[in-house]
């Protein structure tokens, strides 16, 4: 990423560490010329249908009980915040009672949001489709669902805004026209993150899709978008299963036993 506006870095930069982390480094800008490729490589050979072969897979090993995703329930990033530092359940009783917010009811909100999605989710199963969950990366973020099935892989963004009108452009949300949110951009560098890893592990290319999924609004506006995101409300995500023609049966199940390892997705 080139940032042509200098007195902008800042900015940027502190936006992008938000959602990738803080190991983000900035280089140079990169040369308007380059050296022919005969200068600066040596010529590789091609495929048949003149692509440059595939490098060979990194293996994996054996998945453990430990190891493997598909043990995950939806929400099991929150679930573990909650288990490990959240309220006890006479706290959250006298809160209920008393009608007092804390500041774990968003992180509530968001879990039962992840676990509606969930739900929509693993009736495409019949369809052909392979779901996970709380996907931790390796930034400490997390997936909150992937979506493995014919018609590709998507990486799947939950956002709970009950009760409200939410807008959606190519890179920015707004939720009661406040302040624009960076979600598009966010699901965007997702995908290229999903697609880095699997590639790591499988022969073949994994077409990866990002999705935003808005949980409990009153009403969602989808601008025209041209970032190939696909906005839906929870009960529309079901349009993902008749999708077909990206990946075989058999291409389906290499890619989502090469997805349920957890260190598949930590490794740097």
């Amino acid at each position: 990423m080139t940032i042509k506006v200098q007195e902008h870095q800042k900015e940027a930069l502190a936006l992008l560490r938000k959602h990738l982390g803080n190991d983000l480094s900035v280089g140079p800008a990169p040369a308007t010329a380059s050296a022919p490729p005969s200068a600066s490589r040596a010529p590789q050979s091609m495929t048949p249908e003149g692509r440059q072969p595939a490098e060979r897979p990194a293996v994996l090993p054996p998945l453990s009980a430990s190891e493997d995703l598909a043990r995950n329930r939806p929400g099991a990033k929150l679930l573990g915040l909650i288990a490990e530092r959240g309220p006890s359940t006479a706290q959250r009783l006298r809160a209920k009672l008393l009608r007092q917010s804390s500041e774990w009811d968003s992180w509530y909100t968001g879990l039962g949001g992840e676990q509606k999605v969930g739900r929509e989710l693993e009736r495409l199963s019949s369809l052909g489709w392979r779901t996970l969950h709380g996907i931790e990366k390796s930034n400490g973020g997390d997936i909150d669902h992937l979506l493995i099935g014919p018609g590709g892989v998507f990486n799947i963004n939950t956002k709970t805004h009950k009760g409200a009108t939410v807008w959606v452009g190519d890179a920015m949300t707004k939720v009661n026209g406040g302040q624009p949110h960076p979600y598009g951009a966010a699901s965007k560098a997702e995908s290229d993150y999903v697609r880095r890893v699997l590639r790591r592990y499988c022969a073949f290319d994994v077409p990866v899709a990002p999705v935003l999924v808005f949980v409990g609004v009153a009403s969602l506006h989808r601008a025209a978008t041209q970032n190939g995101i696909r906005v839906y409300q929870e009960r529309e995500v079901s349009a993902l299963g008749p999708l077909t023609g990206k990946l075989t049966s058999e291409q389906v199940e290499a890619v989502y036993a090469a997805a349920r390892h957890r260190g598949a997705w930590l490794r740097t």
